[in-house]
């Protein structure tokens, strides 16, 4: 590994790492220091031969600008109003399904004949996991967690594979911090539906 890919690498691990804290604890600052990420990545992915994954970086920046919006936002035109923590619904997983399954395959076969990559399917399989699970945190649905944690377990041991040692050791921060994710958007749900669940009772 050369000088420049190991520092790439290591500035990567940090932003990283502190994206996704921010987003477990709903920060705002969560956005920009995911994609100053992103930019690190675009650049150790390529080097790797993950090339799906590197694309991937490019729309995390678009979802980013997204994502940033919304959680100002609301989510709804002219809306000033922070963006609540739902669930997802049925209607939301059929599409992220069909969308996930169309990405998987047309990405596989993409990688396969117009690249060097020798895990077509996994880098592709992990950039549609990652996407639906992008667009789920940009609306704050709780699920959104469980997409993250099984992309994470897919992305620890191929990045070692890749001798992405760093990386492969950032994904099992991740999953740590997705689970506590998970935790905190569940309780904050909860303690937004119980006063309403409360009053359908009285």
């Amino acid at each position: 590994m050369n000088w420049t890919l190991s520092w790439t690498e290591v500035l990567g691990f940090a932003t990283g790492a502190l994206c996704v804290w921010l987003v477990a604890r709903q920060h705002i600052a969560n956005w920009p220091i995911g994609i100053a990420n992103n930019i690190f990545f675009v650049v150790l992915f390529t080097q790797a031969g993950l090339y799906a994954d590197a694309g991937l970086q490019i729309v995390f920046i678009a979802l980013a600008a997204y994502g940033w919006w919304s959680w100002t936002h609301g989510g709804g035109p002219g809306s000033t109003e922070a963006l609540p923590v739902r669930r997802t619904t049925r209607t939301e997983w059929l599409w992220l399904a069909a969308a996930g399954a169309v990405a998987t395959a047309g990405l596989t076969l993409l990688l396969s004949r117009a690249t060097d990559s020798t895990v077509p399917f996994w880098d592709a399989a992990t950039t549609a996991l990652s996407l639906a699970a992008t667009y789920g945190q940009c609306r704050k649905l709780v699920e959104s967690w469980w997409l993250w944690i099984a992309a994470d377990l897919v992305y620890v041991p191929l990045y070692a594979y890749k001798g992405l040692h760093l990386t492969a050791l950032l994904y099992v921060g991740f999953l740590a911090l997705c689970v506590l994710g998970l935790r905190d958007w569940r309780r904050t749900l909860t303690q937004r539906t119980a006063p309403a669940a409360l009053e359908a009772t009285v």
